[in-house]
């Protein structure tokens, strides 16, 4: 029996495609013309031997088919990449200084390093899992060559800065802006009536989920009371499995035994999103800084997706 082979510049060309929602957008991040791109859509289909688009509205949209194949582009074009990646970097070595947000330390560094060391064993990784601040204060340092930052809410621009931050010879690359959200247990109810102080789980110091949190309260006319501070997000995920208030965070790395709060439920108010950005302690890195950069940019992808 014959198999399928997906085209994987096919593949690319999707989700390129997807990503700045329109094939002509794509077909300049692919460098090929507009016509190549509709005949590898049309190629992918002829494979798959199942519509992917539908029409909708003035445009096309993803069947069912193609919010499948959509997924699997995304994995089977980042391990192309890796794959290539580690052919020509095999004999990379050296050292490599990462830091990484805390709701990322447990769910994507076990991938990133797994992927990493089994293409590049010679480059030897020192991990540092903390908060923005000490992250910021590491990359000024000279400490730090590759870090995940949560951006202030007005960042959306690879030219703008981290306000408080001097990038100087720096590099910021956005990487996502998801929403934030309420946090409570998975199980255990919480109560709290209307007009009571609503409790609130934060850090021991400032921290910008929680100011804005605090400010969407105030905004809504919620009174609110810190019911529980930990200098540790283990320490926030904890007290709200226990059901001793809300916390804020975005939906990376959401342990099983909490749940997302929607907006709206109990009254809760809307929350604004937080950019997440990848910080270069210099525009041009080492090509082992870069390909560490590249495997740590898809597995948030995939995370995001998941």
């Amino acid at each position: 029996m014959s198999r399928t082979n997906f085209d994987v510049a096919a593949l690319r060309s999707l989700l390129a495609g997807m990503e700045l929602g329109s094939f002509a957008r794509a077909a300049d991040r692919v460098g090929r013309s507009t016509s190549a791109i509709s005949a590898q859509i049309r190629k992918l289909e002829e494979q798959a031997g199942t519509p992917l688009f539908r029409k909708s509205g003035r445009g096309l949209a993803l069947t069912a088919a193609g919010e499948a194949m959509l997924g699997y582009a995304r994995r089977l074009v980042d391990l192309n990449d890796e794959a290539a990646a580690a052919v020509r970097g095999v004999d990379l070595a050296g050292g490599i200084r990462l830091g990484l947000q805390e709701e990322f330390g447990e769910g994507l560094l076990p991938d990133v390093l797994g992927r990493f060391a089994r293409a590049h064993p010679k480059v030897r990784i020192e991990a540092v899992v903390a908060r923005n601040a000490e992250l910021l204060a590491r990359i000024d340092a000279g400490r730090l060559d590759l870090a995940l930052i949560w951006a202030d809410g007005g960042l959306g621009l690879p030219e703008a800065s981290i306000p408080g931050y001097a990038l100087g010879q720096r590099a910021v690359e956005p990487i996502d802006e998801p929403p934030m959200c309420w946090v409570g247990s998975a199980t255990a109810p919480m109560t709290w009536e209307r007009g009571e102080p609503l409790p609130l789980i934060a850090f021991d110091r400032p921290c910008q989920f929680h100011a804005a949190a605090t400010a969407a309260l105030d905004r809504a006319g919620i009174p609110w009371r810190l019911a529980f501070s930990s200098p540790s997000l283990g320490g926030l995920w904890a007290a709200a499995a226990a059901g001793l208030g809300l916390t804020v965070r975005s939906r990376y790395g959401l342990p099983a035994n909490v749940r997302a709060v929607p907006a709206g439920e109990a009254g809760l108010p809307g929350l604004p999103s937080l950019p997440l950005v990848m910080l270069r302690a210099a525009p041009t890195m080492p090509p082992e800084v870069e390909r560490l950069a590249d495997i740590l940019l898809a597995s948030v992808r995939e995370a995001r997706a998941a």
